[in-house]
């Protein structure tokens, strides 16, 4: 890769520029301003634990064990995992090489066409965009578990007041918030596997060992809608598919942020590197746990409250006689909610600036201050929080209802994108002659792993409304919010496309250049750490 630090780059964030006139009067032309590196080592590894600590854990499991039962739960996180590990591999790889604006938007227009770009940009920005109001109302609903007395619209306030001012401060804040918000998720969900197999071996108040009580009866698995063998076990367990692939989407943060990041060849593949080991301890063990301490025929896990009550490790804990915990772990989901919808705000606007920067967007919503934050795109995304109090009625609440399940399927399209835009830069490093061992994160089980999220996103998506299929189950509304986005997808692409009248890139003429000498420029050695305690920092972060 050392030939490329000799040729022509695009710088990614713009210095000020300044020309003087011939009586060596100031500067005439403006000064331009691009993102900028404020992100920390700590900040960049906490985003992408984040990412894949959520609501879904905590409540979303609740819905996939009534549906799946615990084998079924288990095994489609396990199959869901292990789509979302193949994806940041992909996008990990690319956003190690080139940490640039957009991240995979961005990768696309370079590697596949602008039309691509422009069709994974928008869908990427929209799942973003319009989940932000309902995390902004799930926050609201999850205050009213302690305080019913004070109207929703209050909470509502205070919760946008907040994301909006993490995020008018710049890239560095929302770090700073993302790694509090984060350090809490950690410490509770490890904190309730502990607690499980504490309860599980019989430690609670009751004394009561469960063990696999509950594999034996009910059973490992639901008969999905009272129907009966191999094709009801099946169903169930591809409900909870498509639930764990909606909890699951949202990890590739770490490619958006990495074009903010501080010393991006370093940070961004250790964060990739360990994505695994998160969603194993994490996820994997989190839903194991769950599906030893509640029966899948509970009725607490119908999510008609989604407060605290409604979670599984909660209604374990109730089970087993334990007080207090339940106030606890709702402070704990309401964090998950105000986390979730400052990273969707932050997003949202880099998504937005993205398209604008690859000419998918006006070109206003390029405006960047000197303190490299995208305010026009800011602003835009964070009206659409004003949505939030659409919920205080409940016929306006539904119809925005439709539209937040919608940002699932969108979600899933991005990683479908990003593994194709994968698996066209893996063609172009091959037949430009570089090497994959030069470049700073080598992703294992390459190309295969980009086709295999490719053909599983694709079926997730297609098949995410098969139950509307069923006898007496027709529904128009979870039809259409099902299948629009992905019928809209190929209708982007295929206008923009022939509106520009653009062909795929030929992997000979695949940009890998521009931009690389800034990141170069941004990367360096850290010094050793000096004692344990700095040796452990180090691999944590």
């Amino acid at each position: 890769m050392s030939d490329y630090k000799e040729k022509d780059v695009i710088p990614l964030v713009q210095e000020s520029s300044a020309c003087e006139d011939s009586e060596g009067m100031a500067p005439t032309e403006p000064v331009q301003y691009g993102l900028q590196r404020q992100m920390k080592n700590r900040h960049i590894a906490m985003i992408s634990i984040g990412g894949v600590i959520g609501t879904g854990i905590f409540l979303g499991t609740a819905t996939s064990l009534r549906n799946g039962g615990p084998v079924g739960l288990l095994l489609g996180y396990c199959t869901v995992g292990s789509i979302c590990y193949c994806i940041m591999l992909s996008v990990g790889e690319m956003a190690a090489f080139l940490p640039i604006p957009g991240g995979h938007i961005t990768f696309a227009e370079r590697f596949v066409d602008s039309a691509w770009s422009a069709a994974i940009g928008i869908m990427y920005w929209y799942s973003w965009l319009v989940v932000l109001p309902a995390e902004i109302s799930a926050a609201a609903v999850l205050i009213n578990y302690w305080n019913k007395t004070v109207n929703n619209a209050a909470w509502i306030t205070m919760c946008l007041i907040v994301i909006w001012v993490i995020n008018a401060f710049g890239a560095g804040t929302y770090g700073e918030a993302e790694f509090i918000f984060s350090s809490i998720k950690i410490i509770t969900i490890t904190g309730l596997i502990v607690l499980g197999i504490v309860l599980d071996l019989g430690g609670g108040p009751n004394h009561d060992r469960i063990g696999f009580r509950y594999w034996k009866h009910p059973g490992p698995f639901v008969q999905f809608n009272g129907i009966a063998g191999a094709k009801g076990r099946f169903l169930g367990w591809w409900a909870v598919i498509t639930q764990a692939a909606f909890s699951l989407t949202g990890t590739e943060v770490v490619a958006i942020a990495g074009a903010e990041c501080k010393n991006p060849r370093r940070n961004v593949p250790k964060a990739i590197r360990r994505v695994y080991v998160r969603l194993l301890l994490f996820y994997i063990c989190g839903v194991t746990i769950i599906g030893l301490l509640v029966p899948s025929t509970d009725p607490g896990l119908d999510l008609t409250d989604e407060t605290a009550a409604a979670s599984p490790f909660v209604i374990a804990i109730n089970h087993a006689g334990v007080k207090l915990l339940p106030s606890i772990i709702n402070a704990c989901l309401l964090t998950s909610a105000w986390s979730a919808a400052n990273s969707q705000l932050y997003c949202s606007s880099r998504a937005l600036y993205s398209l604008a920067l690859n000419g998918n967007a006006p070109k206003i919503f390029m405006k960047v201050n000197k303190r490299g934050l995208p305010w026009v795109s800011l602003l835009l995304c964070g009206a659409f929080g004003l949505l939030s109090y659409m919920d205080l009625s409940k016929g306006s609440g539904r119809a925005f209802g439709w539209f937040a399940n919608m940002t699932a399927i969108s979600g899933l399209l991005s990683w479908f994108g990003i593994a194709v835009t994968y698996i066209r830069f893996h063609k172009g490093l091959k037949v430009q002659g570089i090497d994959r061992k030069t470049l700073p994160f080598k992703a294992p089980l390459q190309p295969y792993a980009a086709w295999y999220a490719a053909c599983m996103c694709f079926l997730v998506c297609f098949l995410s409304g098969w139950n509307v299929f069923l006898k007496d189950s027709w529904d128009t509304a979870t039809f259409v919010t099902n299948y629009l986005p992905l019928m809209l997808f190929p209708v982007i692409y295929i206008t923009v496309r022939l509106w520009r009248r653009t062909s795929w890139m030929k992997p000979e003429n695949m940009d890998f250049r521009s931009g690389l000498q800034e990141v170069l420029d941004a990367s360096y050695e850290e010094p050793p750490p000096r004692n344990v305690v700095e040796r452990v920092w180090s691999w944590l972060m």
